[in-house]
């Protein structure tokens, strides 16, 4: 005979279908998923990183939530706000704007490293890819990458490169090209590329891996020179100028490039609808044109080849970081 409990209980149940109805019938239609979706980015706001998570989240709103809000936790080259992500729940509110660096090189220079950028997240998709561009200063004697490397060759360990700072992917870049060429320069790290470009036009330094979109306005002014590019394919910035792979060094690539990840254990049913709005929104006109505008391609891979994706540059920047000596604490 039924109890007072399971007529209780089965009222609940009734009370709830209503809901539940309107909650499926809602997701078909396309309504907000949830209330709210945080975005972290792991760099200070205005840069880069933080505007293209900015247009994605005004693009997500109403999409996928009713609300989306980007939050800023800068620190250790973008490990801090990773970290931070990684102890979030892993229900689909919080998800990180990553990149070549917290879920790269990172893995390959932090000895202490407070997180796991493969065990620890659940690769979402990724969203663009930028090229680096290797300039020089103008008053350097070389007018292409076969007449730099010769001038280098000659000189080993007179002429200098600079970077954003110890450890980060444009240092990383240099010291694949120093490798794959068998040339020897002095790095000089600096607080971001603002200052290293500043320092490259005025001489100071030779030498600078850079991504394009910073890079550009000097190039396009003809403060520096732009030897090569390093995708595989020639930046439509920039079509003039040869990439380094068809300039003798076939596979030499070092791209800069954003993804979006939850913590580890996110139900499968939510990463699949995240990861669906987010490649909606990147393939958009709005997103395109922007990135492209940018030198960036945006990218929208799938899940599993963005884990893939994630094994690789690991490996391949350990190996870089490995024989260039560099290790942080």
């Amino acid at each position: 005979m039924p109890t007072r409990r399971d007529f209780i209980g089965a009222l609940a149940a009734a009370s709830a279908l209503p809901a539940l109805f309107h909650s499926r019938f809602a997701a078909a239609q396309g309504a907000p998923a949830v209330k709210q979706l945080s975005v972290v980015v792991g760099f200070p706001a205005g840069g880069g990183t933080d505007v293209i998570a900015r247009l994605i989240a005004e693009k997500l709103r109403g999409a996928y939530a009713e609300t989306v809000i980007v939050e800023n936790k800068p620190g250790a080259g973008g490990t801090v706000g990773t970290q931070y992500v990684r102890e979030q729940p892993a229900d689909g509110y919080t998800i990180l704007m990553g990149s070549v660096s917290t879920h790269g090189s990172a893995a390959c220079i932090y000895s202490n490293l407070p997180y796991d950028p493969v065990k620890d997240f659940a690769p979402l998709t990724v969203v663009a890819t930028i090229p680096n561009v290797l300039v020089i200063n103008q008053n350097v004697p070389a007018r292409n990458l076969q007449e730099f490397i010769a001038l280098l060759k000659q000189n080993p360990g007179k002429y200098s490169f600079a970077s954003n700072g110890q450890g980060t992917s444009n240092h990383l870049a240099a010291e694949l090209f120093a490798g794959t060429t068998g040339v020897s320069m002095i790095h000089v790290p600096y607080r971001g590329s603002g200052p290293a470009l500043i320092d490259l036009v005025g001489g100071q330094v030779t030498m600078m891996m850079d991504v394009v979109m910073t890079s550009y306005p000097y190039i396009k002014e003809g403060k520096l020179r732009a030897l090569g590019v390093t995708s595989l394919e020639r930046s439509e910035m920039l079509p003039d100028v040869p990439t380094i792979a068809e300039s003798g060094y076939p596979g030499y690539e070092a791209m800069v490039w954003f993804g979006m990840l939850a913590p580890a254990g996110i139900p499968a049913d939510v990463r699949d609808r995240l990861t669906q709005a987010l490649v909606t929104t990147l393939k958009g006109k709005t997103m395109t044109d922007y990135l492209e505008t940018q030198g960036a391609r945006v990218s929208a891979i799938s899940s599993d080849a963005f884990g893939a994706m994630i094994k690789d540059e690991i490996a391949k920047w350990c190996q870089v970081a490995k024989k260039a000596k560099i290790q942080l604490n």
